[in-house]
């Protein structure tokens, strides 16, 4: 399994031959897909292809049936005869300090401040010390527009402000990759703007990885360095996204495009 760029740095992500069942359902078929370091990769397809499912499993959230996954050259799940076996849990705590994800219903902590909430993982996590972790926390919320809104609890806040909490949360972990899981579906539409403006930023300003869930095309469309289409399990098309959305190879991927446009 390849497991390296040609600058000899390792991938991101690797997933090789992953197959997934949810009971007799197969989400994913034997799904190929190898992320760079710092690549920004739009995932887009219809409802139950699979796209959110590669994300859950590469944030150690889902198990697999078959296949190997690697993030960021350590081995998450490997092949050993018919079965597939999962790192072992210092490997699997060393790879969740590597990854953040930014679910699609925020889960936030009710009961916590703004702050607390970005502060409580750093601290036992991290091991950082109070101070540092509030200060960090506070570049953070001031990145995301939220500088007023450190002692406010989340049910004082919009959905389009609980969102960019959890994006600030995710990055207080100082993940190298970044996982975002369709987090405009929840918002109203009014909002879904203020939320896209601090991806759109971090995608422009940052060198770390993400993969971003969406069906924002216009978004996928100006952020991603690359666009995966997926339906049935399988990636159909991949593609730079002027190639993807402006003169698609496959028959199913125009469908697809003339549905959502």
């Amino acid at each position: 399994m390849p497991s390296a760029t040609s600058d000899d740095r390792p991938l991101a992500a690797s997933l090789r031959g992953v197959h997934k069942r949810y009971g007799a359902t197969e989400v994913l078929r034997g799904l190929d897909l190898d992320v760079p370091p710092g690549e920004k990769l739009a995932l887009i397809g219809p409802s139950g292809s699979g796209k959110s499912t590669i994300l859950r499993i590469l944030m150690t959230l889902e198990a697999i049936q078959a296949g190997e996954v690697t993030v960021d050259g350590q081995v998450m799940w490997r092949m050993e005869g018919d079965r597939p076996v999962q790192a072992d849990r210092a490997t699997l705590r060393q790879i969740r300090r590597r990854v953040g994800m930014v679910f699609q219903h925020f889960n936030l902590f009710p009961h916590m401040s703004v702050m607390r909430n970005l502060t409580e993982a750093p601290i036992h996590v991290l091991g950082l010390d109070p101070a540092t972790a509030e200060g960090r926390a506070r570049d953070l919320l001031d990145r995301v527009g939220l500088a007023g809104k450190a002692d406010s609890y989340p049910a004082q806040l919009s959905g389009g402000q609980k969102q960019r909490v959890a994006v600030a949360r995710a990055l207080a972990m100082q993940p190298d990759i970044m996982l975002f899981d369709e987090v405009t579906s929840a918002l109203d539409p009014e909002v879904v703007g203020e939320v896209l403006d601090v991806l759109r930023d971090l995608a422009h300003e940052s060198g770390m990885t993400m993969l971003l869930v969406t069906h924002e095309m216009g978004f996928a469309r100006e952020i991603a360095d690359r666009v995966v289409f997926m339906d049935g399990g399988r990636v159909v098309e991949a593609g730079p996204p002027e190639q993807v959305f402006g003169d698609p190879a496959e028959e199913r991927t125009r469908e697809f495009l003339r549905r959502v446009l």
